[in-house]
């Protein structure tokens, strides 16, 4: 059973890493001169980055955007709740109720991260032809796998013993 609480605590942490990188990286949008996350984009000019604001109006809307970057942040944010819990309550609480508040914050950062990722893919970019979705974009699909993921094992492993 150690191995197995190893394991899940090892997802766990993979899971916030991604979160973490999938929020903080600047690579959700690619393009041959510019690179776009959540939070600002960088621009190629004369072999160096600059950094720029995201432009405000259509292609960008705001109410969307600060809706992708408070579900980016929330699920990092529930994630990182949902691994002290792990640890407070493998001390805690007793057979049956030991993992349940963890799978719920997984579970809580698991639909944040795909809050954002799904607006991202409906409202960003839908028009342009001449770039890709970035490392960051797809991290975050992954990331909203793994936290699905240990939910689940959390909920099935609240009535195991340790």
């Amino acid at each position: 059973m150690l191995v197995l609480l190893a394991a899940i605590f090892g997802l766990h942490i993979v899971g916030i890493i991604l979160l973490l990188v999938a929020t903080i990286d600047n690579a959700w949008w690619i393009t041959d001169i510019s690179s776009t996350d959540v939070w600002a984009r960088w621009i190629l000019t004369n072999g160096v980055w600059n950094y720029t604001d995201l432009p405000s109006g259509h292609p960008y809307p705001q109410e969307y955007l600060q809706a992708v970057q408070a579900s980016s942040v929330l699920a990092c944010i529930f994630s990182i709740l949902g691994i002290f819990v792990f640890v407070a309550q493998l001390f805690t609480l007793s057979k049956g109720q030991r993992f349940t508040l963890s799978g719920v914050f997984q579970l809580l950062a698991c639909l944040c991260i795909m809050i954002a990722a799904s607006i991202y893919t409906d409202r960003f970019h839908i028009n342009e032809s001449d770039g890709w979705y970035g490392h960051c974009f797809i991290l975050a699909w992954i990331s909203f796998a793994l936290t699905f993921i240990s939910s689940i094992i959390y909920f099935v492993l609240r009535k195991k013993t340790a």
